[in-house]
């Protein structure tokens, strides 16, 4: 990993679509790195097959990496946790905005839902700034595609590019993930 502005930590954030190899590029860049690794899951077990992407998942990583289960809270929960690693990978921002959004039923506002989220992902930017250690982000971009047909859906979509927008301004570098090739859109 790369120097940031002096502290000689470096922060990345990866995104694209679904299944575009994004995950795969940050292990790879995390198993360059030297020292422990933290992975932070951030995916809930909802059905069956939810349950064996994860299980497969937790097969392609490392045994020696350790893992944490997260839903919300992310930047407090990575504080309390991050041990001696100096590597740590979220896989990913898409499913905790998904886990802070359901919190809420569909007669809550907008602003509200906003709040808690632009909140969590402001904690987990300070969470990066004051920890020790490289933070490899993975998160969708779904703001490609059609405009969503209904209100929650639109609601989510915005948020999370919100969330992304935050984590690209605070971030060192920016991949854009285009059938499993990394587009570099920034470097600092």
């Amino acid at each position: 990993m790369q120097d940031n502005g002096g502290r000689g930590l470096k922060s990345i954030l990866i995104t694209g679509g679904a299944r575009s190899g994004k995950s795969r590029l940050a292990q790879e860049l995390a198993a360059k790195a030297i020292g422990k690794v933290l992975f932070v899951a951030t995916a809930e077990v909802g059905d069956e097959e939810m349950k064996r992407r994860i299980s497969l998942h937790r097969k392609s990583r490392p045994k020696d990496w350790v893992t944490l289960e997260v839903t919300t809270h992310i930047g407090s929960r990575i504080t309390k946790n991050i041990g001696p690693a100096k590597t740590v990978i979220i896989d990913c921002i898409t499913l905790l905005v998904s886990n802070v959004f359901l919190q809420y039923d569909e007669k809550t506002e907008a602003q509200i839902v906003e709040k808690t989220v632009v909140a969590e992902i402001n904690k987990l930017i300070d969470c990066i700034k004051k920890t020790e250690a490289d933070f490899i982000i993975v998160t969708n971009e779904v703001g490609l595609g059609i405009i969503p047909g209904d209100k929650v859906s639109r609601l989510y979509r915005d948020l999370l590019g919100k969330a992304n927008q935050m984590l690209a301004q605070h971030v060192n570098e920016v991949y854009f993930m285009v059938a499993g090739i990394p587009v570099y859109v920034k470097k600092k």
